[in-house]
């Protein structure tokens, strides 16, 4: 069951479990361009404020006051940086888990003598004869 021990939680706080399941969506799939946008539209709205709050995606859509308030409300205070430290922080202990997402790219440029696994290499190197 990939959401663990979700029924517990699902009975004893009453949510719906397709309410759970938009949920294990949105934060399942935040990281994976592409597949949100053909999810529900809560998955691809926080995929959409990710993109934008870590990356910059859709800077110029929203209006400049606009930002400017959240930005007041919210300030950046040495975000880049200390987001990806904080990325770092939180899987260094796994490096094996970031294959194939963007956390690789965290580690192999946070953690000494990471080198992330390389997709092609692999294939190759596959028990099978060919």
């Amino acid at each position: 069951m990939p959401r663990g021990s979700s029924s517990t939680r699902r009975t004893r706080h009453g949510v719906p479990e397709a309410e759970i399941d938009i949920v294990w969506d949105a934060i399942a799939l935040h990281t994976t361009p592409g597949i949100p946008k053909w999810k529900n539209p809560e998955v691809a709205l926080v995929t959409a404020g990710v993109e934008l709050d870590v990356l910059g995606l859709g800077y110029d859509d929203l209006a400049a006051d606009a930002r400017e308030q959240v930005l007041a409300a919210f300030p950046r205070v040495d975000f880049k940086r200390r987001i990806v430290q904080a990325f770092a922080d939180g899987i260094a202990h796994k490096p094996q888990t970031a294959f194939g997402n963007v956390k690789a790219d965290v580690l192999e440029k946070l953690l000494p003598g990471c080198v992330r696994p390389n997709f092609c290499e692999m294939i190759a190197q596959s028990p099978f004869r060919d």
